[in-house]
């Protein structure tokens, strides 16, 4: 099985066109760029028949091995995409995919998209049955510290030049969002078709659409990036993301460092944290922070918590906005602290 980069994808298709492509990961403008790559391949190879399912406990497979059977000197080449239901692969299911492995042939190409890779997939009876023929494809959105590599290397197929600060810029307002990155790229080709893209002339297209999840606010604040926290933050609020899962969320990490830290004293943070179900490791303790910073932390939780139940218009986002500050290692102002 060969394994591959969406970005690698390309170069690969053009060497030959596989049986089987196993499209996986949690970027769906990845997964439809990839998709649409293979299709446009496989329509140069004559592949003209399409059929898209999406596999669940009504599928019909007889229909579907049927498909894969049709094949005579005037029958057209078939394209398969079958869309994989998140989680485990039912037993049936597992079942009728390794009768489909055996009823590969040149004339079908299969493509299978899901939105998790897991090891329980990889030693499934069908996937080996597939991996012969087989391309994974890996679309997951790229990482803060991938994203420029990213940025650069689809500038270049586009045959534009980013100096090293337009480069950064573009990746503060569009990680995230390979979408409206690709948007923006495109933009500019058409803006400025010498290809030489400087700070200026980004600045002058972009916004900031950079999309985060939750979690990413925790890794911020946990590397004491308060500048990357608070941008987060601040996204996570255009989104309208529920600031309890925030608070929660915090709640859990400032319990677990004041359990490391053997300081644990009292109901009032048990009860702070009852709703906490995060097992303790010690990759999760705010190592750098004092136990004041952290009394004062469990002080303004405390503070948001009860102003959210009781107080609708109690501006929560600024108050998270401290408390990120607080967590990051910078102090609380005097006028918030109790």
């Amino acid at each position: 099985m060969i394994r591959l980069y969406a970005d690698q994808l390309g170069a690969q298709l053009q060497d030959s066109l596989c049986s089987c492509y196993l499209l996986f990961g949690n970027d769906q403008f990845l997964l439809r760029e990839s998709q649409e790559c293979i299709r446009n391949q496989a329509k140069s190879k004559q592949f003209n028949e399409h059929f898209r399912v999406t596999l669940d406990a009504s599928t019909d497979w007889s229909f579907i091995f049927s498909l894969c059977q049709t094949r005579s000197m005037f029958a057209n080449r078939q394209m398969l995409l079958f869309f994989l239901p998140d989680g485990v692969i039912p037993a049936n299911m597992g079942k009728n995919m390794l009768q489909l492995a055996s009823l590969l042939h040149d004339d079908l190409l299969l493509i299978l998209r899901g939105s998790k890779w897991t090891s329980t997939l990889e030693n499934s009876t069908w996937f080996k049955a597939l991996s012969p023929h087989a391309v994974l494809v890996s679309c997951t959105t790229p990482a803060q510290r991938q994203l420029p590599g990213w940025v650069v290397k689809r500038a270049t197929s586009m045959k534009m030049k980013l100096d090293n600060a337009a480069c950064q810029l573009l990746c503060y307002c569009y990680e995230g969002n390979l979408l409206a990155l690709d948007q923006a790229l495109a933009q500019l080709s058409l803006m400025y078709p010498d290809g030489s893209m400087t700070l200026s002339r980004v600045e002058a297209v972009v916004n900031d659409a950079a999309h985060f999840q939750p979690f990413q606010l925790i890794d911020a604040v946990l590397s004491g990036k308060s500048k990357r926290a608070v941008h987060i933050l601040c996204q996570l609020k255009l989104e309208a993301v529920d600031p309890t899962i925030l608070v929660r969320m915090f709640q859990r990490l400032v319990l677990q460092s004041l359990t490391m830290k053997g300081k644990l004293q009292g109901a009032n943070i048990s009860n702070l944290c009852q709703n906490s179900q995060l097992l303790l490791t010690p990759q999760l303790e705010l190592k750098r922070l004092t136990m004041l910073q952290l009394r004062d932390a469990v002080a303004l939780m405390t503070k948001i918590e009860l102003e959210l139940k009781h107080n609708y218009d109690y501006p929560v986002w600024s108050e998270l906005n401290a408390l990120v500050l607080l967590l990051c290692g910078n102090k609380l102002p005097a006028a918030m602290c109790c």
